[in-house]
């Protein structure tokens, strides 16, 4: 019996097909991902500056802790004077991830705390960096301070230095004077004491609007990355100032208190910012060392 004839082009035609197979797996670069693997060209976001925090008890020198703290001369005890520089840590799982420190010390006028408190912020995901994150939470706390907008004090006291406004303001005739005359005589000569920012009363001439703005709740400048101030005053006249910055992916909490040793007693709102953003500079800058 004849045997059919074999066609050469089909031979030609399964080579190929098995070289196509067969070469398939060395075909993609070493480099392709496997199912369920990130590509190479991911962008894995950077971490922060900071993997671990300081101490915050041995953060507060001595000399800012007299400041801070009156009534710590006023301790004869050595041991307790030294007990009450030490300060108190806060309970924390983690001091890499979060440490605080208190300090509390009586004076015949007053009772004075302290707490400073490090938050690291870390993202554990790869597409937002824990810089951004720390941006997040820092959001977070502006937003629970409720901090009040910005008066225009400022603005206005520059618009009387130049004379601008003056001329659209008045629209009287020529010879009348009488809108001017009156505005003469501010509401400062007609009242002899005005509200200071505590709610407590100060004589008018110690106060004026632009010192009362600077007193009030604000964002601040200069202090890490971003920073903001709080200050109340409780019903039974203690009153806290809170300084809040941020450097990098850690969160800085400084809080100062005052609580008289009487009712009648308003802690000075002045003098407390000062001394809690004297506190905040000097963690700031060793944040920065």
């Amino acid at each position: 019996m004849q045997r059919k004839a074999y066609v050469p082009g089909v031979a030609v035609l399964l080579a190929a097909l098995l070289a196509a197979c067969t070469g398939s797996d060395d075909s993609g670069s070493k480099d392709d991902p496997r199912p369920g693997e990130a590509t190479a060209s991911a962008t894995v976001a950077q971490p922060g500056r900071y993997d671990t925090l300081p101490d915050p008890c041995v953060s507060v020198d001595h000399g800012t802790l007299d400041s801070l703290l009156p009534g710590i001369k006023q301790l004869t005890d050595a041991t307790q004077r030294d007990q009450a520089y030490e300060g108190e840590a806060t309970q924390t799982y983690d001091t890499d991830a979060k440490a605080g420190c208190r300090w509390k010390v009586e004076s015949t006028d007053a009772t004075h705390y302290v707490f400073v408190d490090f938050e690291r912020v870390v993202s554990w995901t790869n597409a937002v960096s824990d810089d951004s994150k720390a941006q997040e939470v820092y959001g977070g706390k502006v937003e629970a301070a409720d901090l009040p907008e910005p008066t225009p004090a400022a603005s206005a006291e520059e618009s009387e230095g130049t004379g601008e406004g003056t001329d659209e303001e008045t629209d009287e005739p020529e010879g009348t004077g009488e809108a001017t005359a009156e505005p003469s005589a501010s509401p400062s000569s007609s009242t002899s004491r005005s509200a200071s920012p505590s709610g407590s009363l100060a004589p008018s001439g110690s106060s004026t609007p632009s010192a009362t703005a600077s007193l009030q709740p604000r964002t601040l400048d200069g202090l890490g990355d971003e920073a903001f101030l709080d200050d109340a005053l409780g019903t039974s006249k203690q009153r806290t100032v809170t300084v809040v910055f941020r450097t990098s992916n850690v969160i800085v909490t400084v809080e100062y208190e005052e609580q008289p040793a009487t009712t009648t007693v308003v802690p000075d709102s002045e003098e407390m910012q000062d001394r809690a953003l004297n506190l905040a500079e000097r963690l700031a800058e060793a944040f920065d060392d």
